[in-house]
């Protein structure tokens, strides 16, 4: 039976704090594209994209309309195009990223993700190549997202292709300098990379994938914030069912958006993701949540506690409400796109130290965090390395999706507009680790990969 009061605190949830889909994504596998010819390639892509996303932005307008929950972004992530690059070794891949670009703005979405190679074990042909070749993709293309996983618990962490990304996160942002260093921001090194994750800039659609597949992510941080403001004194655990029992609400109506989605398009339900994904918008931050547990500032001690509780509590909630969850599923900190981020960030009480701490416990990494133009491409390789080692030794997702900032050093602000915020550039720790990034190998995977 439909309760009157439960319909009212669905449209408060909507209307002032905040909540909403933050995205419907279809998945498209583009392994019958593949062609020893890049032009042939790249017109069966075209033609496939457009012929399966056709309907994808009218179907989520009119779903939003008939429902009155805001769907704010309408993405499409595809088969990592190393794997078609490697059919086509020789030619430039480049070219993949103009005719992904092309499509998403033929069907009207807001970015395309999959400009990817999964390096974690080594390189195989097609890899290097579009490794080389992000910096330009990302400049060329304003849609186009791009990410490459470094590492994993099962395979170790591929050191060479974290010397590799160091450099490119640096051109990628120098080739954008004049548009906010975009590049970088548009890139993410993973560790644990998920086949289904439907947020950008890291989402691909993985080989274990159906041909086509419908993720959602939901989002609701200034409704869970807002619930723990108004049970004032209670004590821990009751915070945490107060977190569930949210999240629990939040997850259904992704549920349903999904479900929804899927049946108009006529394209399989894939999961939802239940991230807590923030805003720069006031009343829509992780780091309230944390401070509205007791904490003064984001990044006091006790903010990874706070985070553990809060992640932990996403998920227990958000699980019951879904048939299928999936993606990352918990907490994001980026620093950017988070308004009590940036501000703890701007006081000196948030630091790249703590935020790594953080993201032992939260569902991704160091995510949109802006450095010093200057930090050097090592210093950002040992950035990479540290947070895949965390991933990797804790069976987890990690990812880095740091922007230097060109021309620009710490304390002061890049600024970003949209969902991608404005960013305080953040001190880094500029001590070398360049001998022991220039080594290579791989580090081994650990004890605990072999589960068998």
């Amino acid at each position: 039976m439909i309760n009157i009061g439960d319909i009212l605190e669905t449209i408060t949830m909507i209307q002032d704090e905040h909540l909403d889909i933050r995205t419907v994504t279809m998945g498209i596998s583009l392994l019958e594209c593949a062609d020893s010819d890049i032009d042939r390639a790249c017109e069966k892509i075209y033609d496939k994209i457009t012929r399966y996303a056709a309907n994808l932005v009218p179907v989520c307008n009119d779903i939003e309309k008939e429902y009155g929950i805001p769907i704010i972004n309408k993405r499409i992530s595809v088969t990592p195009i190393a794997m078609l690059a490697a059919a086509c070794p020789s030619q430039d891949p480049v070219k993949f990223a103009h005719t992904l670009e092309r499509a998403a703005k033929a069907v009207g979405v807001n970015f395309i993700g999959g400009y990817s190679a999964l390096v974690h074990k080594g390189f195989s042909k097609g890899d290097y190549g579009l490794i080389e070749s992000i910096p330009r993709a990302l400049a060329e293309t304003s849609h186009v997202c791009s990410s490459v996983n470094i590492g994993s618990t099962k395979a170790g962490i591929n050191m060479d292709a974290v010397a590799k990304m160091g450099k490119v996160v640096k051109e990628a942002a120098e080739l954008t300098k004049d548009g906010n260093c975009m590049g970088a921001a548009k890139l993410v090194i993973f560790c644990n990379a998920p086949e289904d994750n439907p947020f950008m800039a890291g989402a691909f659609h993985g080989v274990g994938e159906p041909d086509c597949v419908i993720n959602v992510g939901v989002s609701g941080p200034g409704v869970v914030s807002a619930a723990i403001q108004k049970a004032g004194d209670c004590d821990i655990t009751a915070i945490a069912d107060i977190v569930k029992r949210t999240a629990f609400k939040i997850t259904r109506m992704g549920q349903l958006v999904a479900k929804e989605a899927s049946k108009r398009l006529c394209v399989p339900f894939g999961i939802v993701d239940l991230s807590l994904a923030p805003t720069p918008a006031v009343g829509d931050s992780v780091a309230r949540i944390l401070e509205g547990m007791g904490l003064e500032n984001c990044g006091a001690c006790g903010t990874t506690a706070c985070l553990a509780l809060l992640n932990d509590a996403v998920k227990k909630g958000g699980v019951m409400a879904s048939s299928h969850v999936g993606g990352l599923s918990g907490a994001f900190i980026p620093v950017s796109e988070d308004a009590g981020m940036i501000e703890a960030a701007r006081g000196g009480h948030l630091s790249i130290e703590k935020l790594e701490a953080m993201t032992a416990v939260c569902s991704v990494g160091l995510d949109m965090i802006v450095i010093p133009g200057d930090t050097p491409a090592e210093v950002i390789s040992g950035i990479i390395a540290d947070e895949a080692a965390i991933g990797m030794i804790n069976s987890k997702t990690t990812a880095v999706r740091v922007v230097p900032a060109v021309g620009k050093k710490a304390g002061e602000e890049l600024e970003f507009g949209g969902l991608f915020g404005s960013g305080p550039i953040m001190k880094v720790n500029t001590s070398s680790p360049a001998r022991f990034i220039s080594r290579g190998g791989r580090i081994p995977a650990p004890i605990q990969s072999l589960k068998n």
